[in-house]
């Protein structure tokens, strides 16, 4: 069933968030709002400060300075209600090891003062989720991809219209990738706000409205996705040469290359006459050839370089 959204009250508000591990600044005045009912990406290398931000978020941290609100509720002086309504996936696979799925949902769903009437969203879960041929499982016993469902089960249990995913398919195969983003949609859809952390950039793109990328502790970007696409004019010109090598005339341009398939970045379509005049003479033959728009991994390399995902 649907939420009810008050889009008056931002879902996540972080103002001037600062924090120090000792003579380490790791967070260096975060300011983000994230409103009702949005699929965000958080996106940043290692070492970013992601995974910092989102533990002073969940309340494992405190930030050494600032002050973040989850549904109107700061997270230190109204720390009860700002978690009741935030469900949180790690990226570790952290779980109670004496319990079987539907027994560790339950007692998750307790904690937070939700009881037999809950039932029923579980069975839900479960179900989404494709658990219900482990329902009666240990926790020990399941595999490393049905660890990872459980766990987002177990974040989904009290029903928060707030869910952080950290690297929630970091590892998982492919069929429960979309199995896992079919259900969160539909939260999403229902109103639910959904914060992504991931390294696979492809699916911030396909799924996210607005994305943030943080460095060093900053936010160096923060847009819708379509607008941080379309600041970025450059294409890219993807070669297949089979067994033959890249001009050196052409290494400049040269995005990646492996297997006989190389990726050059072009900043001007002129670019392509010069790449095909320059493999003329060098007589290399090309199997196939396409011209790519730029991508949010373009973007991000743009701003940040580096890989995503990490702290």
């Amino acid at each position: 069933m649907p939420m009810s959204v008050n889009q008056s009250v931002p879902a996540i508000k972080i103002e001037q968030v600062h924090k120090h591990f000792g003579d380490l600044h790791v967070l260096k005045g975060i300011d983000l709002t994230i409103n009702q009912g949005e699929f965000f990406a958080l996106l940043g290398p290692n070492g970013a400060g992601k995974s910092t931000l989102i533990n002073i978020l969940a309340g494992l941290l405190k930030s050494t300075q600032g002050n973040i609100a989850i549904m109107g509720h700061n997270v230190v002086n109204d720390y009860q209600a700002a978690r009741l309504n935030l469900g949180v996936v790690p990226q570790e696979l952290v779980f109670d090891p004496f319990f079987n799925v539907r027994e560790m949902l339950r007692f998750q769903a307790g904690y937070f003062g939700r009881g037999r009437e809950n039932d029923a969203w579980v069975d839900e879960i479960i179900e989404s989720l494709g658990l219900t041929d482990k329902a009666h499982t240990n926790m020990r016993k399941l595999s490393g991809g049905m660890k990872r469902r459980a766990l987002i089960a177990q974040a989904l249990v009290h029903k928060p219209p707030v869910i952080v995913l950290d690297e929630p398919t970091a590892g998982v195969d492919v069929e429960l990738r979309q199995m896992l983003w079919e259900f969160i949609k539909k939260l999403n859809r229902d109103g639910h706000t959904i914060i992504l952390t991931t390294h696979y950039l492809e699916e911030a793109e396909a799924l996210c409205e607005r994305v943030a990328m943080m460095k060093d502790g900053k936010i160096v970007a923060l847009d819708t996705t379509t607008n941080l696409l379309s600041k970025l004019p450059g294409k890219n010109l993807r070669l297949q040469l089979g067994a033959a090598t890249l001009p050196t005339s052409l290494l400049p341009m040269l995005k990646s290359g492996q297997n006989g398939v190389f990726t050059l970045a072009l900043t001007d379509l002129n670019q392509i006459e010069f790449a095909l005049s320059e493999l003329r003479k060098a007589n290399v033959n090309i199997e196939d050839m396409q011209l790519i728009e730029a991508d949010l991994e373009d973007v991000f390399m743009s701003l940040v370089g580096g890989k995503s995902g990490g702290v």
